[in-house]
């Protein structure tokens, strides 16, 4: 091809683009993502066949899969003005919701319950290791009591109160009346963090460092929630006496902090920082384990285990790699963008509406309610002596109230291992757990979201720069917990 031939050719290149602009903008991305799922299906039916047609296994997860995305980009575009965006976990827990209970559609996807259990259960490995991966070692060592308190008290306080309610009105054992309280206890980063993060870049709150302050306790709380959790659920799946089962649900605790520091020491050596795809090799290694303690837990019988460990071992790995966890903690991110769908819609797709008890359902609103309204007043009290005002003591307590990502990633926990024992009764009770669950998390998230978006610049001091003191320093709450909090969210 010649000089001349060579031109010609790239002008007409040219014209042809200047003609037919590439498609940009949301129209683009719709197809791209339609595209992108549409290929998604097509590869597991060519691998599968049979199996991705309707009735199959891999046709359901397939499906819920993509209804799940779907209904959590909807969900996330409806944007109201000066109010977070909706967390688009409501529209993933729907689409699961629907899929379950639409006559018909129910029949083509089919789920296995095998299936089901097997990804909740690896979703809640990578929840629990971006948990310990997000605990802040320095905000941990400068933890002061007001944030102390935020964290401990609040979760605790209503986990006794829903066990207590929910075993009078209920009738749940006390075991699973504490199950049930640590499940509902946990408050949602999911929904907490995006909402700080745009008060925080509108300036409220960070002079008294408000935001930050909630973002910080948020992790602490979810592993309380979920370390008391793990035990009460290990101690209602043991057999035996009650001192013994106290005394394995100790041992389960201490087992899985000890194996968490072990594994947690090794993943800080190895791969050494000579080896190629370092973050790659971190993560899936960090992974691996995580799935194999939760899963390795419950076949060698100490369910309760499993979650500390990958707690612990995420925590000290992250403390071992120092500066070098963020890549890791994105690519561990990135895993839980997969997932995340799973989890929901799985969780969803677990709810029959036709089977559900009515008194269950109104039972289990009013334990929910009961809870909330405790740790309202708890959290409430125990900011009292923080240094803030009464109208910020108000939002505090009000924007730690929503719950959604801890709730799907432990709420079936119970039901999965009571259908493994075969008891109607263990089954039974772990439904009304789920059911509650599920409950809290479409009543709590969107409330709490819009809680603190129409609270938040109506009940906290918006902090203006302009002056020299303001941009050297921020300003915080005198008395206890004065020292300001960090947080890498």
């Amino acid at each position: 091809m010649t000089m001349a031939d060579s031109s010609s050719s790239c002008s007409c290149c040219n014209n042809l683009r200047q003609r037919c602009p590439r498609p940009q903008g949301l129209l683009a991305q719709v197809i791209t993502k339609a595209c992108l799922l549409a290929l998604l299906f097509g590869v597991v039916w060519s691998i599968t066949q049979r199996e991705c047609l309707p009735g199959g296994k891999l046709f359901g997860i397939v499906i819920l899969f993509l209804c799940a995305v779907c209904g959590g980009n909807l969900v996330g575009m409806i944007k109201l003005p000066t109010l977070p965006p909706f967390p688009p976990l409501l529209g993933m827990l729907l689409a699961g919701l629907l899929l379950r209970n639409v006559p018909y559609v129910t029949d083509a996807v089919y789920i296995d319950q095998t299936w089901s259990a097997a990804l909740r259960n690896i979703a809640l490995a990578i929840i629990l290791t971006r948990a310990g991966l997000g605990l802040d070692p320095t905000a941990l060592r400068r933890l002061k009591a007001v944030c102390l308190r935020v964290a401990v008290g609040p979760c605790t306080v209503e986990a006794c109160t829903v066990a207590v309610v929910s075993h009078f009105l209920m009738g749940l054992p006390w075991v699973w009346g504490f199950i049930l309280g640590f499940v509902l206890s946990a408050v949602s980063p999911a929904v907490v963090v995006p909402s700080m993060l745009l008060l925080q870049k509108d300036g409220y709150g960070v002079q008294k460092g408000i935001p930050t302050l909630l973002m910080a306790a948020g992790s602490f709380d979810d592993v309380l929630a979920i370390t008391g959790f793990t035990t009460c659920l290990g101690v209602a799946f043991s057999k035996g006496s009650t001192w013994m089962n106290i005394l394995k649900g100790l041992l389960e605790v201490l087992g899985g902090t000890v194996v968490g520091l072990l594994l947690g020491i090794f993943i800080c050596f190895f791969p050494s920082q000579d080896q190629e795809d370092l973050v790659l090799t971190r993560c899936v290694m960090l992974l691996g384990l995580s799935v194999f303690s939760v899963f390795g837990s419950h076949v060698a019988g100490f369910s309760g285990a499993g979650g500390l460990c990958t707690l612990v071992m995420a925590f000290l790995a992250a403390l071992g790699w120092g500066g070098d966890k963020a890549p890791v903690a994105a690519m561990v991110g990135r895993a839980w963008d997969i997932f995340q769908p799973l989890l929901f819609g799985l969780i969803g797709a677990e709810i029959t509406v036709s089977t559900l008890d009515p008194n269950t359902v109104g039972l289990g609103m009013a334990c929910l309610c009961t809870g909330l309204l405790v740790r309202l007043l708890a959290t409430f009290l125990l900011v009292h002596f923080g240094g803030f005002t009464l109208k910020e003591k108000i939002f505090i307590s009000v924007a730690w109230l929503p719950k959604a990502t801890v709730q799907a990633a432990i709420g079936s926990a119970a039901l999965d291992m009571a259908r493994v024992e075969g008891d109607e009764v263990l089954v039974k009770l772990g439904l009304d757990v789920l059911t509650v669950a599920v409950l809290a998390i479409l009543t709590t998230a969107p409330v709490g979201a819009l809680g603190i978006g129409l609270a938040g610049p109506r009940l906290l001091h918006r902090h203006t720069e302009g002056t020299q003191e303001d941009t050297a320093s921020v300003k915080q709450p005198t008395g206890e917990g004065a020292e300001p909090l960090e947080s890498k969210l």
